[in-house]
C-alpha cells in the first residue's frame, strides 16, 4: 500500500467529522526544517513554535506573582492561576484547587510519598507492578527500605506481574497482593516500555475492595496513576477514573519547559502535609513562634517562587494541543483563556489517540516482518500507546539505536527508566531499543524507520561505518 493510499485510508477513519490533517499540523514545528525524523517522543516532544514565541512575549510584562502590587504582577498573577484553571479543564478535574506543580512526574510522585509518609502504619504496604517507571517504584522502595525504618516503622512493597508474553498486567497477581494493610496502589496508566495501557477501572476497583481504613474514614486504597505516558495521547478524565492521585509532565505534551502536574482530590491535598515548606504556602502573615498556617489549595502546594513562565506556557500547551488536533490552520483556544470544553477536548485527544494508534499500527506491522526481532508488549494496536520497544537477536540494542541515527532516524536504547520490567524479561543487559512516535509523525517516518531497523539486520558488522548511513541534516534547509 503507498503512503498516499494509506493516508487516504487514516484519513477516511480519523476521529471528528474531518480528518486529521497532518500537513497542517506539522506547519507548526521547526524541527522538521532540520530534516529529523523524530521518534523519540515518549523521552520528550517536540515544542511548536507558537509556544516558543509566547515565551519571548512573557517577558515584558514578566514580574513574580502574589503579593505584589505592581500592575504587571497583577496581570503575572492572573495569567498564573489561569494555567491551573487550564489544566483543571483539561483532565476534567473540579478545579484548581486540587492541582499542584512541581517540575516532572518524578517530582510529583515523591511528593505523595513524603506528603503521605507519617500516615503509614507499622505493617501497612504498597502495592506497584514491575512494569512501572522508576519513579514509581524507587520512591516507595525507599520509604519501605530506607526512610521508614529509621523511625522505627515497618512498612512493604509489593510488586505485580504482567504477562512476558502479551506485556498485559497480571490482575490476578495483583488482586492477591491487595489487602486490608495495603494504604496506596501505584499504577502507570501506560508503560513507557511495554506500551500496556493498564485497566485503570479494574484496579480502582480492586484498591476500593481492600478495606484499609484511611485516616478520613474511607476504607480503601488509594490509588496513584502514572499518567506520564497515557495523558498526552488519551481523553483522561480524572473523576470518571476516580483517581486518588495522577502525575504527569508537559514535556511529553508539547511544552518546552520542566513543569509536572500533580492532581489529587481536594480533600486529600487539604489533609495532608505539604511536600516542601516555605514562601507562597503560607498564609499571608499567619507565622507565629507558636504555629505557623498554610495558605489556601492549590498554593499550599507552591512553596517558594513557582516556575511561572513554564506554567502559563506548558498550560497553553493543552490549548494549542487541543488546536492542531481540530482546527490546525486557525487557533481557537492557544493564548486564551477561555474555558475548555469537555467536548472538545475529547474530541482532540480522540482525534489524537486514533492517529498515533494508525502509525503504532504501521510500525507494528513493518517491524514484525524483520527476521530476528523480538518486540515487546500487546500486539493489538488499540491496547498500547504510540511506542514500540524491541531487541535485535545478538545486536545491542544502544549500537542499534547508533546505526538508526546515522540512517536519520532518531530513536532512543537503554532500559528507558523501566528496569524492574527489562529484569523481569530476562533480558542482559537490561535494555532495548524504541520508537515513539507522536501527532506530528507521518505513514512516512514510520516506513524510514522500519527500513532503518531492517537495514540493520542485514548488515553482518554490528557497528556501522558512519559512511554506510547518511547523516540527519541537522543545519535548517
Amino acid at each position: 500500500m503507498t503512503v498516499l493510499n494509506w493516508r487516504a485510508r487514516a484519513d477516511s477513519v480519523a476521529a471528528g467529522p474531518d480528518p486529521f490533517d497532518i500537513q497542517a499540523v506539522r506547519r507548526h514545528f521547526m524541527f522538521l526544517d532540520c530534516g529529523r525524523i523524530v521518534t523519540n517522543n515518549a523521552a520528550s516532544t517536540q515544542p511548536p513554535r507558537e509556544l516558543l514565541r509566547l515565551q519571548a512575549s512573557l517577558a515584558p510584562e514578566y514580574e513574580n506573582v502574589h503579593r505584589g502590587q505592581s500592575a504587571a504582577s497583577q496581570l503575572m498573577t492572573a495569567r498564573f492561576e489561569q494555567s491551573y484553571d487550564t489544566i483543571a479543564q483539561f483532565l476534567g478535574a473540579p478545579s484548581r484547587a486540587c492541582i499542584a506543580l512541581y517540575r516532572n512526574t518524578t517530582e510529583a510522585i515523591n511528593s505523595v510519598m513524603y506528603s503521605l509518609l507519617t500516615e503509614f502504619r507499622d505493617g501497612d504496604n504498597v502495592v506497584t507492578t514491575l512494569m512501572e517507571h522508576n519513579s514509581n517504584y524507587v520512591p516507595w522502595y525507599a520509604m519501605c527500605r530506607e526512610v521508614l525504618p529509621r523511625l522505627g516503622r515497618r512498612v512493604d512493597y509489593r510488586l505485580a506481574r504482567f504477562d512476558p508474553r502479551t506485556g498485559e498486567l497480571d490482575l490476578e497477581h495483583l488482586a492477591s497482593l491487595i489487602d486490608a494493610r495495603t494504604k496506596l496502589v501505584c499504577c502507570t496508566g501506560a508503560s513507557n516500555f511495554l506500551g500496556t495501557r493498564n485497566p485503570l477501572a479494574a484496579v480502582r476497583a480492586l484498591a476500593d475492595a481492600s478495606g484499609y481504613c484511611q485516616p478520613s474514614g474511607e476504607k480503601r486504597s488509594y490509588l496513584l496513576v502514572d499518567g506520564a505516558q497515557l495523558v498526552p495521547g488519551s481523553f483522561v478524565d480524572v473523576q470518571a477514573l476516580d483517581v486518588d492521585y495522577l502525575a504527569f509532565s508537559f514535556h511529553k505534551l508539547l511544552a518546552p519547559f520542566g513543569v509536572g502536574v500533580l492532581y489529587a482530590k481536594e480533600h486529600l491535598l487539604d489533609a495532608s502535609l505539604p511536600f516542601l515548606y516555605g514562601g507562597d504556602m503560607i498564609a499571608e502573615g499567619r507565622v507565629f513562634p507558636w504555629q505557623v498556617e498554610y495558605n489556601a489549595l492549590p498554593w499550599k502546594y507552591a512553596a517558594g517562587t513557582p516556575n511561572i513562565l513554564g506554567a502559563i506556557v506548558s498550560a497553553q500547551a493543552v490549548r494549542i494541543l487541543v488546536d492542531l488536533a481540530l482546527t490546525p490552520g486557525r487557533p481557537v483556544y492557544f493564548g486564551t483563556a477561555k474555558p475548555l470544553p469537555r467536548a472538545a477536548v475529547r474530541s482532540a485527544m480522540e482525534r489524537i489517540s486514533s492517529w498515533n494508534q494508525q502509525l503504532t499500527s504501521r510500525a507494528l506491522d513493518g517491524l514484525e516482518a524483520i527476521g530476528g526481532i523480538t518486540i515487546y508488549g500487546p500486539r493489538d494496536p488499540a491496547r498500547r500507546t504510540s511506542l514500540v520497544a524491541f531487541n535485535l537477536a545478538a545486536r545491542d540494542p544502544v549500537s542499534v539505536a547508533e546505526a538508526l541515527n546515522r540512517a536519520g532516524v532518531e530513536s532512543r536504547a537503554g532500559c528507558h527508566c523501566a528496569t524492574l520490567a527489562h529484569h523481569a524479561l530476562g533480558l542482559n543487559p537490561p535494555a532495548s531499543c524504541r520508537l515513539s512516535f507522536y501527532l506530528y509523525n507521518t505513514p512516512d517516518d514510520v516506513d524510514q524507520a522500519v527500513a532503518a531497523v531492517a537495514a540493520v539486520t542485514r548488515r553482518t558488522h554490528f557497528r556501522l561505518l558512519p559512511a554506510e548511513y547518511p547523516r540527519s541534516r541537522l543545519r535548517p534547509r
